[in-house]
């Protein structure tokens, strides 16, 4: 992964702690970015649009790091690092989510590998969220009748079988399923129903599917 891929947070009150991991971060080809405080990277998180990690100071001036993971829900990886953890402590942030504690100081090859899982995740992370917002543009192109018959065809119901249910013919659902696999950008049904299952489309049909 690059270093136009990836962004690492830094959050510390230490203002040399920050230096000194910004400049390791970045010597391993990653772009970094720095906050002394959990509010302000608060402020930041809004805008990150691709795949990131945080690397994240228990003890901070306005929230706890274990406060700012629980703000995060989830959003981002996190790698804790920290000079008072206990295994309580280590627990309780391994249980919420978090990929790794470290304890200070921490040694540069560790913290290295941390961030390199963390980001691995992320990128797969990012990779779903992207695929599921092409699909939910691609399904704003179909009509209402279209949908309807995207949901029934996934089930594996004949162009027949959907013409009878939805009181049309059997040509009119074939030209129905041909624009659905345009709009969709599919070209076989096989792709139409993996796409659908991600979706959630066709769930409700196949639960009244004629047995």
């Amino acid at each position: 992964m690059t270093d136009t891929d990836s962004f690492v947070f830094v959050v510390d009150d230490d203002d040399s702690v920050r230096r000194g991991l910004a400049r390791l971060i970045q010597s391993a080809g990653y772009r970094v970015e720095t906050f002394g405080s959990a509010r302000a990277f608060l402020d930041r998180i809004d805008s990150v649009t691709g795949p990131a990690c945080v690397v994240l100071d228990v003890r901070l001036p306005d929230l706890t790091g274990l406060e700012l993971q629980r703000e995060l829900k989830g959003a981002l990886p996190v790698i804790f690092i920290t000079g008072y953890g206990d295994i309580a402590m280590t627990v309780g942030a391994m249980k919420a989510g978090a990929t790794d504690f470290l304890a200070k100081p921490v040694r540069d090859t560790d913290l290295l590998r941390a961030i390199g899982q963390a980001l691995e995740c992320a990128a797969q992370a990012h990779a779903v969220r992207c695929e599921m917002e092409a699909i939910r543009l691609r399904l704003r192109r179909l009509t209402p009748r279209e949908l309807e018959v995207m949901a029934l065809v996934v089930t594996g119901r004949l162009n027949k079988q959907v013409a009878g249910e939805l009181g049309t013919v059997e040509k009119t659902i074939k030209a129905h399923r041909a624009r659905v696999m345009s709009k969709m950008e599919v070209t076989s049904l096989a792709e139409l129903v993996r796409v659908a299952d991600k979706a959630g489309v066709g769930h409700a049909a196949e639960t009244h599917a004629p047995r």
